[in-house]
This record gives structure tokens, sequence and C-alpha cells, in this order.
């Protein structure tokens, strides 16, 4: 067996894994690189994109730096089942849709200036019409039910805690050149316990021989969760006092529910001040109605409030609206009323939340609140980092609002919980490879397997570097 780490090689987005076993190719996940637009931009188009040698695609979850590539490797040839769970499949209906109207706009950006310059025009990774093919290959799975996908080559979909429908992958191999049995553990994104809306992250108790896992936090500790729900409360309120605005860039998928589902709980306990909030992304609307889907992934918490709540609906109050077209928006932007403004995109390159941004960045009433991590020279990154000037449209703006950080919404686990769930397992890996993370974090991460849980071979990855079992 020979793995081959395509993406999330000493970095956190476009994980892509290719496994090749009994002659057959796997591919786990299929995401794309993100961060900095011109940078994503390149990365993606010189990424692996040929679908035709692949015999399936299994996603762990739907966030496009895990599925993003699919459309892709379908436009070139890819022909077999794309396997994941039914909340994943459903997220990817919206969600790779999104991303397909992104590739035609930012090609159509780029293609401007080429054209004005006689340079050969660009074309997007993938169109809508590609999106649509590629449904027809999604094949929905539920949680712990071991399914053979080839002879020879078992798969389980194990519930990964991180969000809706995400999943760790296991492959039971019969290896045909070596004659034995190899279990193959791909973490995914591993969740953290105890957060609201979906279960915990399910251990691997039997472990595995060869383990690929991620370490995004894994030289970070996050703050307890009702923690961050107490400093939500408290930002929301200074902020008001202030009579500003609190704008929080999130991810359409995951933290946006989230964070709905937080300001829902403040406001039936009455500890909400008076002020309107607004979810200002069409992708963040359209996936809450997929969450609205599936009750059967929400944890006993969230059950438990519905039952309670007068609306019946975790992600819908009085005071909360979700805006729908472009002159809302517009408008929204334009006010100078205080109000709390949930909009994409989480890193701030690209989306609505760059026209609130614009509006209110200078003002030293409104408060900017990031939740969630921010690759490299992003937008998000420059702000986090104290930058007093940044580029907004091409244009400079002096950062005056207040920046706040919360970790503690994060859907990752941090270092104790990675720790925890590789501990689970009884049985070592004897081969890990660790993934999906910046080098300080994988460092710490793979040091710590190998000194503290003794895990005796752990290599951390250079792009496209390939491992024989």
């Amino acid at each position: 067996m020979k793995i081959t780490i395509l993406g999330a090689a000493k970095t956190v987005t476009g994980s892509q894994h290719l496994i090749e076993v009994n002659g057959y190719r796997l591919l786990l996940d299929c995401g794309l690189f993100q961060g900095k637009r011109k940078e994503a931009f390149e990365l993606n188009r010189q990424g692996p994109c040929d679908g035709s040698s692949l015999a399936a695609i299994i996603l762990s979850h739907a966030h496009i730096d895990h599925s993003g590539n699919v459309p892709c490797r379908v436009k070139n040839g890819f022909q077999g089942d794309i396997i994941c769970t039914s909340a994943t499949r459903d997220l990817c209906a919206v969600m790779l849709m999104d991303s397909a109207s992104l590739q035609e706009r930012d090609v159509e950006y780029v293609n401007r200036k080429r054209a004005r310059e006689g340079k050969k025009l660009f074309e997007p990774l993938y169109s809508k019409d590609d999106v649509v093919k590629a449904m027809n290959h999604f094949i929905g799975m539920g949680y712990n039910h071991k399914r053979q996908i080839f002879p020879g080559i078992e798969l389980t979909l194990v519930d990964a805690g991180h969000m809706l429908g995400s999943a760790h992958i296991v492959l039971d191999i019969q290896d045909n050149e070596t004659g034995k049995p190899v279990r193959l553990v791909f973490s995914g994104d591993i969740g953290r316990p105890g957060i609201p809306i979906i279960r915990d992250p399910q251990p691997i108790i039997e472990g595995a021989d060869v383990l690929i896992m991620e370490s995004t936090y894994g030289n970070r500790s996050h703050p307890p969760y009702p923690e961050s729900e107490k400093e939500l409360k408290r930002i929301v309120e200074e902020t008001t006092r202030r009579g500003g605005s609190l704008l929080i860039p999130a991810f359409a998928v995951g933290r946006t529910q989230q964070l709905v589902y937080s300001l829902h709980k403040l406001f039936t306990a009455g500890e909400l001040p008076k002020i309107p909030i607004y979810v200002d992304s069409p992708l963040a609307t359209r996936a809450t109605d997929v969450f609205r889907l599936h009750p059967e992934a929400y944890d006993a918490e969230i059950r438990a409030f519905m039952l309670q709540d007068r609306d019946n609906n975790p992600f819908g109050f009085e005071s909360i609206r979700y805006t729908g077209s472009i002159a809302e928006s517009k408008e929204l932007s334009a006010s100078d009323k205080p109000a709390i403004i949930i909009s994409a995109s989480g890193m701030m390159e690209g989306g609505r939340i760059l026209h609130h941004l614009k509006s209110r960045i200078a003002d030293p009433r409104s408060t900017i609140l990031i939740s969630g991590w921010q690759a490299p020279y992003t937008l998000g990154r420059r702000i986090i980092d104290g930058e007093k000037i940044v580029r907004i449209f091409g244009e400079e703006h002096e950062v005056k609002a207040r920046v706040e950080v919360l970790t503690g919404f994060s859907g990752h686990a941090d270092r104790e919980g990675l720790l925890a769930w590789a501990g689970a397992m009884t049985k070592k890996p004897r081969l890990t490879l660790v993934v999906h993370g910046e080098e300080s974090s994988a460092n710490a991460l793979a040091e710590t397997l190998r000194s503290e849980l003794g895990f005796p071979v752990v290599h951390i990855p250079d792009p496209s570097q390939s491992f024989t079992v």
C-alpha cells in the first residue's frame, strides 16, 4: 500500500490523501487550498485535478478545504463514487455550487486584467454545470455501518464531532501485496467535546495500523466553551454601550450556526441587549436550512433546548434576520444603526463581510470579533496581528474598531483534545502521518505523540511525499 499526501502538508488547507492498494486508487478528501485569494487561486490552478485514474473519493466532511476540488476531478474524468455521510452530501450540494460561483467570479476578475495585457485568458477550475455532474456521484452512508467498497476494502464512517456530517474514515484492508490485513484511519478534522449542536467526536478504540491525523491546534489550548459564551455576552454588551456594531466574520458552515445558537440562548435567557442581529451570507442561510434537515446529528443539549424553545428552532428567533438580497446587504452596510452582523468570509478575503468592514472598521465604537483560524497573509490574520492600516477593495483603511479574538468557538479539538482522541486507541499505529497544521502545530503534536503516547514512527509529510506500508 502506498500513501501520498497531496495537500494539507505543513499547512491547514487543501486536504487530499491518495491511497493506492490492491490496484485501486482511493482519494481521502478532495479539498481546495484556501487563504489569501491570489495565492489560493494560483495554488489551486497548479494542484492535482485529474480524476480518470481514481476509483473512489471518500470525504470526511463538507468544508471546502476538504471537498472543494471534487467538481474539478469530475470535470477531468472521475467516474466513481463519492462516499460521505448524508449530511455532508447535502451540505456539499450548496457549498460546491457557491464555490463554483466564486471560481467564475474570480476568473472573470483576473481575465479583465489579462485581456488588457493581451495574455491568454483563464478558465475557472469548474463551473456550476460541473457541480451538478459531481452531485450525481455522491453516495450517503450512515455512521458506524461497515461497507465493502471494493474487494478486500471495507469502509466505516465514525462521527468526528467537528461539524454537521463530519466523519473519521476507517479503511479495513486485506493487502494483496503483503497478504496481511491493515487498518488505516484518517481522522479528518477532530471536533471538540462539549460544544453545542453536534455530538462529541467518537474515538477509534480499536486503534489503527496507519493513522493520518490532523494537527490544526496541536500546540494550543482552547478556553472552555461556556467561558466563550460569557465572553460573547461581554463583547455584545460593551459594543452596544458604545453605540457601535459588532462585526463577526464567520465561516458560513459550522461557525455561523454555533454563533446564532449561542445568541439565541442569550436572548432566551434575557441576557442580550436589544440589538438587531443579521446573518448576511446567502451560503450561511442555505447551510442553516441543511442543518435544520438533520436533527439526527444533534447532541442532547440542543434537542432539550428545542423542546422548551417556543420557536422550536435553534437557528431562528425574533431578533435575528437572514438577509437574502444584495439590496438588503447594501442597506445594512450603509446603515449607521448599531447591529450584530455575522457574515462571510471567515478569513475576510471576500464576501459581504468586506463591505461591512469598509463601512465600520474606522469606527472606534464598533468591534470586529474573530472566532476562527486565520490563514497567513489573509486580511483576518493581518487584523489579528495588529496592523493599523489595511486594504479593502484596493483602498487603505485605518483600523480603529476594537478587535477581539475568541478561539473557544472553534470546531477543532485543541492540543488536549487531539491527544485524548489519539490516546484512546488501544492499538498504537505503527505509522502516523501528521497533516493539516502549520509547521509549529504539526511539530508540537508529532513530538507529543512520540514522547507521551509512545507512537513509534511519526512523520510530518512534505507536499506530495509518499509512504509505502
